[in-house]
This record gives structure tokens, sequence and C-alpha cells, in this order.
């Protein structure tokens, strides 16, 4: 290697003087500066340090690969080889044998001609290369990029040919954004406070969480992955439990039963790494107000879930795919969605598009969780106009998104802004705003209320969008309407965005009142169309943080009890295990009348009481009879018996005083004495 590198390498000072560390005997060989290692030569014996000069590699002549400064090297070298030569004359030891740096020159002339002569088999070598990269990609579902005209295509052009569903790495990692926001100092302050601990625990690097130091070890979960099968539409993977995880999760059942939290949070102490415990204690701490608790727990579910993956099972290709039906699959659905929720707080959009992204890959038709109805939003809130654009126009035909509000009123907000910041014309964004609009007439007056705008006289007196569009829309309708409100007002705030809606609403108007036959033919396919609730919308609204369609829900599944591991667990649902039968075990109902004779006698079963009363004949059946009807009456005398307490009244003590001295007035001292 040249002394000039070698001098870069060490901020253009001068060499050190190594002397010292290869200092031996009187017979030792001298050893020009940067030669050799100088861990390598600490051996006290002289035959080692021979030994070792010869066989050894020179680290730093991998960095002389730069065309740009060959000439320069060489000839320098040629004036630094003069320059040893003649000391080397003076430094020759007793055999004779001139330094290894006069040596090494040789070598390295003969190195750079083979060089030169085996390029035309490195072009070679390089073009099999990139055809086996390109099999590789076609195996596994990767659209190949063409070149137009020999050249290579920039990002912005590559990225039209992949998948639309892809995820990038850098993009999971939610500190990345926050670098990007707040700077690399402020974020790193964090982690260069973990870094001084001592006694660290190593764990596995991963990409949708980082390990804590303060989680506990993981040792082995009882938690991996299968691969089922492989088919045109992508590899099929399944979680599964061993023996001693489905024990668990069968005292984590136990424990949910008995509707006691502190069960629960004592089974996630006992078990630290089962996720559905993890999944029902965060809910259990998002419900008393600890944000970053819940989210905690979400995060330690979801290394759980990474550290068990197959090594085929890919993040970022979109060809992963999990079935919702499998009872084991749906603890990482669950763990997701809630990730990208608390993400989505910390402001960190971009990395919550990629977890929608992501989530949404794993089951693209069937769409489990609904992930299209807040794909939009992550998408507008990080501006990434091109992808929802992207995704509405290749999606269309065969998803119908234009009939969800959500997309029906995003895409043209993408389209607006990207007009905006191409300066372009905003004419196609103008013209399917105005179809959503005459489309969900009952959407502006919730969405101006949210982003406390008062409409226009005209607006305000037109029929077209008041109280009769609110009341004649369809409750499935309403919830779809509710909860793209709650969600995505905040996109809607701006200045220019709400003059672009202001004008587009006049437009609108304008339409009605000249009888476009588009609003008579979106309030018939209303009515058609919205006639019932998918199951994934509405388990998409009872895990989402939007209160507005909470309150659209319909009544039975509003006041319904849902369990935060599992919930609406679809019809056709597989278990890969069953649990076995428990007797003695109260079934869990939610009468009151139930719950009451359960807190009286714990190994009630009201069902088994049931069918002893009606299967029951003689002595038997009638001791069960005499039995209910004793506790019955019992009720009856209780609730008989309650009387309300009277509220304490005010200056009780005073006006006791007042009467007694009434009394006495009137001559009934004597008799209140006695």
């Amino acid at each position: 290697m040249s002394t000039r590198a070698l001098r870069k390498l060490h901020g253009g000072q001068a060499l050190p003087d190594l002397s010292h560390l290869v200092a031996g005997n009187e017979n030792d060989e001298p050893v020009e500066e940067g030669e050799v290692s100088p861990v390598t030569l600490l051996s006290n014996s002289k035959k080692t340090r021979r030994k070792q000069l010869a066989e050894a590699v020179n680290p730093f002549d991998l960095l002389n690969n730069d065309e740009e400064g060959d000439n320069k090297e060489d000839s320098e070298d040629v004036d630094t080889q003069q320059h040893i030569s003649d000391e080397g004359a003076v430094a020759k030891n007793r055999e004779g044998r001139q330094p290894a740096r006069k040596k090494k020159h040789k070598k390295k002339k003969n190195k750079s001609a083979g060089t030169q002569q085996n390029t035309p088999n490195n072009e070679t070598f390089e073009d099999e290369i990139e055809a086996s990269v390109r099999e590789v990609n076609q195996l596994l579902g990767e659209v190949t990029q063409p070149v137009a005209d020999g050249r290579e295509l920039n990002s912005a052009e590559g990225s039209v040919y992949r998948n639309v569903l892809n995820v990038e790495h850098r993009y999971l990692n939610p500190t990345n954004e926050m670098r990007k926001m707040f700077g690399s100092r402020v974020v790193q302050t964090e982690d260069s406070r973990n870094r001084r601990q001592r006694n660290r625990v190593i764990r596995k690097n991963t990409y949708l969480v980082q390990a804590k130091d303060t989680w506990p070890h993981l040792g082995k979960t009882g938690l991996s992955m299968e691969l089922v099968e492989t088919n045109s539409s992508g590899q099929h993977f399944v979680f599964t439990h061993n023996k001693e995880y489905q024990k668990i999760q069968f005292q984590f059942l136990d424990a949910v039963e008995s509707l006691n939290p502190q069960t629960i949070i004592d089974m996630a102490n006992l078990y630290p790494y089962n996720v559905d415990t993890l999944l029902q204690v965060s809910e259990i701490c998002k419900m008393s107000e600890d944000v970053q608790m819940a989210a905690d727990f979400i995060e330690r579910a979801l290394y759980v879930f990474e550290c068990a993956f197959h090594p085929l099972f890919s993040l970022t290709q979109g060809t992963a795919r999990l079935s919702y039906k499998q009872q084991e699959n749906r603890a990482f659905y669950i763990a997701v969605f809630r990730h990208l929720n608390f993400i989505g707080r910390r402001g960190c959009y971009r990395t919550a598009l990629e977890l929608c992204k992501l989530l949404l890959s794993f089951d693209p038709e069937g769409d489990p969780l609904g992930v299209l109805l807040m794909i939009d939003f992550f998408a507008l809130r990080s501006e990434q106009y091109h992808f929802l654009i992207r995704l509405f126009q290749e999606w269309e035909a065969h998803r119908n998104l234009s009939q969800l509000p959500n997309f029906a009123m995003s895409v043209p907000l993408a389209m607006f802004h990207r007009a905006m910041e191409e300066k372009s014309d905003v004419s196609a964004a103008d013209e399917m705003l105005q179809k959503s609009l005459i489309m969900f007439p009952a959407l502006l007056y919730p969405l101006l209320d949210k982003c406390s705008v008062a409409p226009d006289s005209r607006v305000a007196e037109h029929s077209f969008f008041g109280p009769k569009a609110q009341l004649g829309q369809p409750k499935a309708l309403e919830q779809l309407l509710s909860l793209y409100v709650g969600q995505t007002f905040s996109c809607w705030k701006n200045t220019e965005v709400m003059s672009w809606l202001e004008r587009n609403v006049r437009e609108v108007l304008h339409r009605v009142d000249l009888s476009d036959p588009l609003a008579e033919q979106c309030q018939k396919k209303r009515q058609r169309i919205y006639q019932g609730t998918p199951k994934n919308v509405h388990r998409h609204i009872m895990i989402s943080d939007v209160h507005e369609a909470r309150t659209a829900l319909p009544p039975d599944l509003a006041h319904m009890p849902v369990m935060s591991y599992d919930p609406l667990p679809p019809a056709d649902s597989v278990a890969a295990y069953t649990r076995p039968a428990r007797p003695n075990r109260a079934q869990a109902s939610s009468s009151t009348l139930s719950l009451f004779f359960q807190s009286l006698l714990p190994n009630f079963n009201p069902q088994e009481t049931a069918d002893q009363a009606i299967g029951a004949t003689g002595s038997d059946g009638q001791n069960i009879r005499e039995g209910i009807a004793h506790v019955m009456e019992a009720m009856r005398d209780l609730l008989t018996n309650i009387r309300p307490v009277p509220p304490p009244l005010e200056n009780a003590d005073r006006q006791d005083e007042e009467q007694h001295d009434i009394n006495n007035d009137n001559g009934d001292g004597d008799y209140d004495q006695h």
C-alpha cells in the first residue's frame, strides 16, 4: 500500500514510529513502517515473527481499488521505493536480504497487471450475477425493471415497476423518522445513555421494533412459524405453538374468564412473552391512560413474533401471506395494527404507512382488519401522494375503492397536493372531488364542523347538503363517514385546501340546480350498495381509536364485551389445537342474574343447572327446584327491605339546636329531658 494512502488514513499526519513494537534481539530483521499490522508482531520468537512476516496480509490493501489515483500512487511508490532502497542498503540484515518492501512492490506490479488482463472476465461475472438476481426476483414475484436505451432507471422511475405494497426496511423503524423531524442529536440522547450502561444484554436485531434492556430475557418462547404452501398468490405461513405454549395459553384463557385484571397482570409477570397476554395487558394499561406502557407491551409482542419468523418470511416483498382464519395468526395482525396506531400518535406517519402496507400485504383480498379504511390518512400525512394515487388506479378495477368514502375524498386531495407541487392543472382533482361530494353529500357538514368551519349562506340554505342528507343515509354508510371524518379531518384544515373545497362545493350546488343526472344515480346507488356492514369494518372500528366511529356502531356491538386479544373472530375460524373440557367451571354469561348467582356461588353454571332441572325427576329434581325457589324468595326479601338513605342536610346540627330551643319555649322541655 502506498504511503499517501497511509497518510490519508492517519489524517494527513506523519506516520507513527512502530519500531518499538517489533524490537527484538540483534538478529531481527528490520521491517518498514505500515508493512504489517503491529498486532501480528507481538510474538517474542524470532522464527515466529519471520513466519508471520511471510504470511501476513495487510488489510489496507483492499482500499487500493480507486482508478483515479492509480497513476499518482505508482509515481509516489517509485519515489518511496527509491528512498527505501537507499536506506535499506544500510539496514541489511546478516543474511544479506533486502527489506520486504521491495519484494512487495514487485508483487504489486504483477497483481495490477493480472487485474488488467482479467477485466473481460470480471464483466462477464457481473453479467452472470445480474442474471441470477433477475431470476430470483422473478421467483419471489417482484417485477423486473426494464432499462430504456441502455440507461439505468432512477428511484422515481423504478418505483413505478415495483409492487405497490413493497415495504422498505429503513422506514419500518420510527427512530429514523424521528431523526428527520427532531435531529439525530436529540434522538440519540437516550440511545447513548443506554450504551453507557454496564452489563447490557445483547439481543437479536429486528426490523419492526428495537429490543429494550428493561425487557426480560427471551429464551425459548414456544412460538414458531412454518411455511404451509407456495402458489401464485405468494408464500403462505402460519404460526405454531408447542405443547408448553399451549398450556400457558390455557392458563391465559382461564385468567380472561375470571374477569379480574390483576390475574391477567400476574400472568404477564409469570410468562412475559405470551403474546395474547401482552395484548390484553396492553389494553388494560391503555384504559388506565398509561399509553407509554401500553405501547411497550405491544412492542414486546412484536419482538417475540419477529424472533419466530421463518427464514423465507419477507417483510418487504409483499408476497408473504398469513390467513386470518388461523387462530394462531390473529395475534400478529392485532399487534401490528395497534403498533401502527401508537406510531401514528407519535407523528411517525411514514412508518405507520409502511406498517399499513405490510399488514395489507398479508391478506390483500380479505383485508380482515380494514387497513384500506386508514391507509389513505397516513399516506396524506406522510405526503406520499404518488403512492395513494397509484394504489387507487391499480386497485379500482377489482376492489371498487371509489365506493369507500375515504378513497373517494382522499384521492382527489392527493391529486390536488401533487398538482400544487408540480404547478400543474387541478381540473382532474376538481372533477373527482365533485363526484365524491355528489355521492356522499352527508359528509360535508360533519367535516366542516370538525374543522371548526361554518358553511356560507348558500350552502346552509340549500337542501342537498342539509339535514335531509344526514337522515336519509343508510347506517352502514354513516359508520364509514364517521370513521373518515374522525380520522382524516386534520388533512382538510389547511387554508388552501379549504378554499379549494369551498369552490368545488359551490360547483356541486350549481350542477344539482341544473338537475345533473349524476345526483339521482348516486342516490339510488347509496340505497342499493350500503345495506350491511362487513365484519372487517366492525372489527376495524372496535380496535381503532376513533371515538366518532364507535358511537355509530349498532347497539348490539357497542355494548358487546370485546376481548382485546381476538376481537370479533371469524365464523370459520381454524385452530391447530382445542381447549380441553373443564368440569365444574362456570360458563361466561352476559346475564345480570347469572352474574349475581356466580358472585354468590362460584361453581354455579346456569346451563348445567337448567339441564338438570329439565331432565331431573324424583327427589333430586324436587330439591333443585326448592333450592332455586328459596334463593328467589331471599332475593325478593332483599329487594323489598331496601330503603334509600336520605341525603345529609347542611347545618344539620344547627337545625337540631333551633328545634330544641323551640321545644323549650313551648313548654316541652321537661318531656324532652325525661
